[in-house]
């Protein structure tokens, strides 16, 4: 009852020490416990982690500068499709069923 109704101390703090041994809360308790490291794994550990993560890597601002940001963002022309030796032919966007197919003689000319 104490487990599906959430109603039990986190495991290990003194609330959950200081209950009966046979304590149903006590026993809740522990199962929350174990299934929180199966899919978790050790929870201080990984809050430890998230905080040393947040604090070792830069903000996004700290490392471009805002005309770095602004030039990435400039959108590129498209290139020239080119076929290419040993690759299949290239659907041509906004054509179907046209191909770009590699041809050595143009090629060469160009």
């Amino acid at each position: 009852m104490a487990w599906s109704t959430r109603d039990f101390p986190k495991y290990a703090s003194p609330a959950w020490i200081a209950l009966h041994p046979d304590d149903p809360k006590r026993l809740a308790g522990a199962l929350e416990a174990a299934e929180s490291w199966r899919k978790y794994g050790d929870e201080e550990a990984l809050i430890q982690w998230l905080r040393e993560a947040s604090h070792s890597r830069p903000s996004v601002a700290e490392r471009r500068t805002r005309a770095e940001l602004d030039a990435a963002a400039v959108p590129k022309l498209p290139h020239q499709l080119r076929a290419t030796a040993g690759w299949p032919p290239i659907a041509v966007p906004g054509k179907p069923g046209q191909y770009l197919t590699y041809n050595s003689q143009q090629q060469e000319a160009a």
